[in-house]
């Protein structure tokens, strides 16, 4: 089953819910539950610029190819086309606000990394909207996008939170990777990885520095009954919400909390608060933009066909050990960040003769 945005024991608990004036966040609850999300497994803008001498020069940059379809309140993909990459805007906002994140998560990757698309070669970007009656969360299939509208009591959409589109495009480029198996801590760093790119995909777009970032997923998605900002925080990771009907953000930010379970594959929406506030320590200790330097070491450790499917927490705080060493030399204060975040939520002992700090 693909991954989505909101976890299912936050669904289950909605989906449990009997007070009255809940009832439709309830039965959106128990639908989304049990509705199906299959997994399945460039074009070139052109830029004129002008040399000291006055010849007009020709560059090409890779530029995103979108298409946008409208599932029309169905559950089968991927519905009617709507928007492709030359259309005007449609007015309706969920096509649009997907067609807009769509481009934002593109620019972002290819403005940082370097990289065109998803799969790093200019395939297209393929999202669904408006995907079944009601439903309460947002997914990457294995090639497209997919939002659902939301039950409006509880969630008032995904379309609009470009950290919701950026974590699940993210998926997709951890996919195109090799791939983080999907259970445990493996999995747990799956979502996390999604997670920290899904927040810098949101800070490049608002040119945001790490003092002035929210830090949050999901920021926006939940309606103003909610007693919460956000579905996940970096920051702080168990404060993103606390109601009486979601109950308290669940996740850990130490590995002295970490949560034994079966449900949720093993944990990885609860879990993945862990590794997420090591990026968060390691970006604001460095400073300035979080995608500049905690975010290239972060995809250079992705990227280096050295991490495992099944790494657990230390094996990838190893890597990124190994990644920031590479980038920025062995004695460098990437180097020390980066080995501070992991010790500071409990992966790496705090012990320089640690076998765990050595790459």
């Amino acid at each position: 089953m693909a991954p989505g945005i909101v976890p299912p024991y936050l669904l289950a608990r909605i989906a449990a819910v009997r007070e009255e004036g809940w009832a439709k966040a309830a039965q959106a609850a128990r639908a989304t539950l049990a509705a199906p999300r299959d997994y399945r497994p460039a074009r070139s803008r052109l830029r004129l610029s002008i040399e000291e001498r006055g010849t007009l020069v020709a560059e090409t940059t890779p530029a995103p190819d979108r298409e946008i379809s409208d599932a029309q309140e169905r559950e089968v993909l991927p519905g009617v086309r709507v928007r492709g990459e030359d259309d005007p805007a449609t007015g309706d906002a969920s096509v649009d606000d997907a067609f807009d994140g769509l481009g934002a998560t593109f620019d972002f990757w290819w403005d940082a990394y370097r990289r065109d698309g998803i799969d790093g070669a200019g395939g297209s970007l393929l999202a669904t909207v408006h995907y079944g009656r009601d439903y309460d969360n947002a997914f990457w299939n294995g090639e497209r996008m997919v939002f659902g509208d939301g039950d409006g009591e509880i969630f008032a959409g995904f379309t609009g939170a470009l950290s919701v589109i950026a974590h699940e495009l993210a998926h997709g480029v951890i996919e195109d990777e090799g791939g983080l198996l999907y259970r445990g801590q493996s999995g747990a760093l799956n979502e996390s990885v999604a997670d920290v790119f899904g927040a810098l995909a949101e800070q490049h777009r608002e040119a945001q520095t790490v003092e002035t970032a929210s830090w949050l997923i999901g920021e926006g998605i939940f309606t103003d009954a909610v007693q919460g900002t956000a579905l996940r925080s970096l920051a702080a990771p168990g404060t993103a919400y606390d109601d009486d009907v979601l109950g308290k953000d669940p996740q850990p930010a130490h590995m002295r909390d970490f949560v034994v379970t079966r449900d949720d594959n093993g944990g990885v929406h609860i879990n993945s608060g862990i590794p997420n506030h090591a990026f968060y320590l390691t970006a604001t200790a460095l400073g300035g933009r979080a995608w500049d330097r905690a975010g290239l070491i972060w995809y250079r450790t992705l990227t280096s066909g050295t991490v495992p499917a099944t790494a657990d927490f230390t094996t990838f705080a190893r890597a990124t050990v190994t990644a920031a060493s590479t980038e920025y030399g062995e004695d460098s204060e990437e180097v020390d960040a980066v080995r501070a975040g992991w010790t500071s939520v409990g992966v790496i002992a705090d012990d320089q003769d640690d076998p765990t700090t050595r790459c």
